[in-house]
């Protein structure tokens, strides 16, 4: 028996694998590779952009308007992603199930909350931030709920997959001890799954960071704002410039939540 299963498990992954090349070879057969396919003054804009990389533009002028536009987009991101959370725990915990009381109230909020979360981060960021900024101009709010709904909708989901595999056998003992639902949520659930959903929120906000920096673009400020005005204009050693922040910026975010992390294992 076990090795008939291992034989159609076999047989199923050669399919997948076949079936994969089939597709990665028909949407080559789909492209049309004429001579228009690459620009004809790429060449010369490529040594543009590599010259940039190497020589950044470094004068006090532009460091001072790229430690401002890091700032901005350090906030936005912050901003966004403490409301995210809130949603995220709050709505995770409700797709989870874990508080709902009877199989239909739990079906229910399971599906209504799933759905939602679902909705939410179906969308993009960036055209949450068009549609904000259609709505209510070119605000910082525009910017920061541009960033919340769709990372609620993603950090929520996850939160409720991470209370679901909680191991029942501790809630099973608190729940035989008389603990309500709340209290296996605060006393079981959560403490069993805080350590994986603050990871992940960290990693989320590492993310955001970038996602902050592209929403710039479409005129909130920030080092995406910067960045687009410095295509633009063809400045490519400003570009980098800007580049170079936000790449930092990413690396600081990144070492903080590692040393956060590691506190948190201790």
């Amino acid at each position: 028996m076990r090795d008939l299963r291992h034989s159609i498990d076999l047989h199923k992954r050669t399919f997948l694998t076949l079936g994969l090349i089939l597709v990665f070879f028909w949407s080559l057969l789909s492209v049309e590779w004429g001579t228009n396919l690459f620009h004809s003054g790429g060449g010369v804009t490529i040594l543009q952009i590599a010259y940039g990389f190497f020589h950044p533009d470094l004068s006090p002028e532009i460091l001072n308007l790229a430690i401002t536009s890091s700032w901005t987009t350090l906030t936005y991101a912050v901003a966004g992603m403490t409301i995210a959370i809130l949603i995220a725990f709050v709505f995770g915990i409700m797709a989870s199930g874990v508080i709902s009381a009877g199989k239909m109230t739990t079906l229910f909020s399971m599906s209504f909350f799933r759905g939602l979360l679902g909705f939410m981060r179906a969308i993009h960021e960036l055209i949450w931030a068009w549609l904000f900024v259609a709505a209510i101009g070119l605000s910082p709010f525009a910017a920061i709920l541009a960033l919340a709904i769709p990372y609620g909708g993603t950090l929520g989901r996850i939160f409720a997959d991470i209370i679901n595999d909680v191991p029942k056998e501790p809630i099973e003992a608190l729940k035989s001890s008389g603990a309500s639902k709340l209290q296996a949520l605060f006393y079981g659930y959560l403490p069993l799954a805080m350590g994986d959903m603050i990871s992940y929120a960290m990693y989320r906000f590492e993310c955001a960071i970038r996602s902050s920096a592209i929403m710039s673009f479409v005129g909130l400020g920030g080092l995406g704002y910067q960045i687009h005005l410095s295509l633009a204009d063809l400045e490519y050693d400003e570009v980098w410039t800007f580049m170079f922040f936000l790449i930092g910026l990413v690396v600081i975010i990144d070492l903080w939540s590692n040393l956060l992390r590691k506190r948190l294992v201790e």
